[in-house]
């Protein structure tokens, strides 16, 4: 099977031994070791079932599917620009294990990200997609609506980048309304407010407090190192000067990021996320 290259280098599978310009992935076999069905995504994704399994789970009490939304954005030069979507998509699956009778969407990777004409935010850079927010809304609303009529009866909507939680939660508001009691919608802010804020003072606390910033910086790359270490450039990283805002990195220094330090984000976006779903589960019966 020969797998092209995507934008987005979805996991270590598509990402590892490729250069930044590579074209193609050498073609290979696929076999156990390297299908994506297999594992937690086994367990946890839509995706990866047929439409009877997706029946058979609906009908045996899984009745609660995570709409992760990732974003395709450039993160500076040392992280690839897929970051948001693996994160989302791989993060979403664990917490749809721990939290039980949860399935997991694909993730949603077009999201808004700045203007483009003309050009801001992150679509200063090469490297980003953006649309506008009411496509990104109406995407949201209409994902979710399958899934109602399907037998689903929470929705929980989860989302990995900061710029568009506010559309997410006026989708929450609009649907749960509208739906009067069919289905409920879950808007977990939680998951993405830890980091700016429980994760970033846990690095503060250890003397990370300098290296600590907004964007492509020590946390945002130690996140990406504990996800899948092949979307980091590491040994380019290790060389660098300290990057600035002129090479997409907001405030802080990735240098001496790590895939130690990133478990301790990811562990806190986890255990919120399950608890908030678990809670939402138990209050919508």
């Amino acid at each position: 099977m020969f797998n092209l290259l995507r934008l987005s280098c979805r996991s270590v599978l598509f990402c590892a031994g490729m250069g930044l310009s590579a074209g193609l992935v050498q073609a290979q076999d696929v076999n156990d070791d390297t299908a994506h069905c297999s594992g937690v995504a086994l367990q946890a994704e839509f995706a990866c079932r047929s439409w009877t399994e997706v029946a058979q789970d609906v009908k045996a009490g899984t009745d609660t599917v995570i709409i992760p939304v990732g974003g395709t954005e450039q993160s500076g030069p040392y992280i690839a620009v897929g970051k948001h979507n693996v994160r989302a998509q791989v993060l979403a699956d664990r917490i749809a294990v721990q939290a039980g009778h949860t399935l997991v969407a694909p993730v949603v990777a077009y999201v808004p990200e700045g203007s483009t004409s003309p050009r801001t935010s992150h679509m200063k850079f090469p490297g980003t997609i953006s649309v506008p927010p009411a496509v990104f809304e109406g995407l949201l609303k209409g994902a979710a609506e399958s899934f109602r009529v399907q037998g689903f009866k929470r929705i929980v909507l989860l989302g990995d980048h900061g710029g568009y939680q506010s559309f997410m939660a006026q989708v929450a508001q609009e649907l749960n309304r509208a739906w009067k009691g069919q289905a409920a919608v879950l808007y977990v802010r939680d998951y993405y407010e830890v980091v700016p804020h429980q994760y970033a003072d846990a690095l503060r606390a250890q003397g990370y407090g300098a290296e600590v910033g907004l964007h492509a910086e020590l946390s945002d790359t130690s996140l990406m190192l504990a996800v899948d270490p092949s979307l980091v450039r590491q040994e380019a990283l290790r060389k660098a000067p300290k990057p600035g805002v002129a090479e997409g990195v907001y405030g802080g220094d990735p240098r001496r990021a790590s895939a130690g330090l990133g478990r301790i984000g990811t562990d806190m976006q986890i255990r919120a996320a399950v608890a908030a779903i678990q809670s939402f589960q138990r209050s919508h019966p």
